[in-house]
């Protein structure tokens, strides 16, 4: 991941009263994409240039024309009518279909024997790395099977005196291409126990087993698990001590009949609206510490607590992503310290 580079102010004072593309944008700073850490240094960036954009790099589309202007032009909506931003960016849920080279075994190279091996050459290698299963395989491309411990074991129990050759497997064997979907293959890795996974060009890159399968989506799902909880407790927590009119005021949409009052309908921007305290609106201020209150929170701080809960929002927004790289042990770690705050308080 490629960390954002703020530009020289004059750099960013120079596109005052032009139209840029949001990718344009995002290159100025280095970077590809909006995440929960390229915007905030973006926004402050632009802040402290005296600068905005119209409409928002923040919520618009991904190809978007923006105009920048001085910020002191851009309306400020009321705060009873402002709209909470999307906890979601545009695009930000998955764009494609989850392919086997998304698993890192499948393109890390692996571990073979040539034909002409000796059936103890393969099986020392299986024994020294732990493997259930050798791939037999003479140059990079030409498969002629897969040796593994139960074929092994089944020429003994023929009374046959086990090789390399007579103990391979070679019928149906699961071998797959990088481009293609996983969720179509894991049949076969079910089945077999693994699958070996090769190029467009044919040429072996990797194997998958269920392991594999296993940690990367531990990897990608007990992020949602946890922030699930997390929003299940926030719910449990504010819906019970908080009136629906109060809830209702902080809901998106102008309408009565868009305002439903259910803690149920509000996103993580809206939790953090509701408790924030805010200096540049003394009425939303007010009503914010009046919920604080209600909540009854002994031994809790109010402003690390809102800002903890702003950082989940933001890796909620992260995790949406479906990223190859995990979300890493210090964002999983925030999480979790999270979620047990609320189990305590809850």
């Amino acid at each position: 991941m490629t960390n954002p580079q703020p530009p020289p102010p004059d750099r960013l004072l120079a596109l005052k009263g032009t139209t840029v593309l949001l990718p344009d944008l995002l290159a100025v700073f280095g970077v590809r994409r909006r995440d929960y850490q390229t915007v905030p240094v973006i926004a402050a960036a632009l802040k402290d240039a005296g600068l905005a954009t119209v409409p928002s790099f923040t919520l618009c589309g991904l190809k978007a024309a923006l105009l920048v202007v001085a910020e002191e032009t851009v309306e400020t909506p009321a705060a009873a009518d402002r709209t909470d931003e999307e906890d979601l960016l545009p695009g930000t849920l998955p764009q494609h279909s989850f392919k086997i080279g998304d698993i890192p075994s499948a393109r890390d190279g692996l571990a073979s024997v040539p034909s002409s091996a000796s059936l103890t050459q393969a099986t020392h290698i299986m024994r020294t790395k732990g493997y259930s299963q050798l791939p037999v395989i003479d140059g990079m491309s030409d498969l002629f099977g897969v040796v593994t411990w139960s074929s092994v074991a089944a020429r003994y129990e023929t009374g046959m005196t086990p090789t390399l050759a007579n103990a391979l497997v070679k019928d149906s064997l699961p071998v797959a291409e990088v481009h293609q979907e996983l969720f179509t293959h894991l049949p076969a890795v079910t089945e077999h126990g693994y699958l070996l996974v090769r190029s467009n060009s044919g040429r072996f890159t990797g194997i998958v087993t269920a392991a594999d399968i296993t940690a990367r989506f531990e990897d990608t799902a007990l992020p949602f698990f946890l922030v699930g909880e997390i929003e299940f407790r926030l719910r449990k927590c504010l819906g019970s001590r908080l009136d629906p009119d109060v809830i209702r005021q902080v809901q998106n949409g102008r309408r009565p009949e868009t305002q439903s009052g259910d803690i149920a309908d509000l996103m993580f921007g809206q939790y953090v609206t509701l408790l924030k305290e805010d200096p540049d609106s003394p009425a939303l201020r007010a009503r914010a510490d009046a919920n604080w209150q209600a909540l009854g929170w002994v031994g809790v701080d109010r402003t690390q607590f809102v800002h903890d809960l702003d950082r989940i929002r933001m890796i909620r927004n992260k995790i949406a992503h479906f990223d190859n790289e995990p979300l890493g042990p210090r964002l999983l770690s925030d999480l979790r310290e999270f979620l047990g705050l609320l189990k305590q308080i809850g």
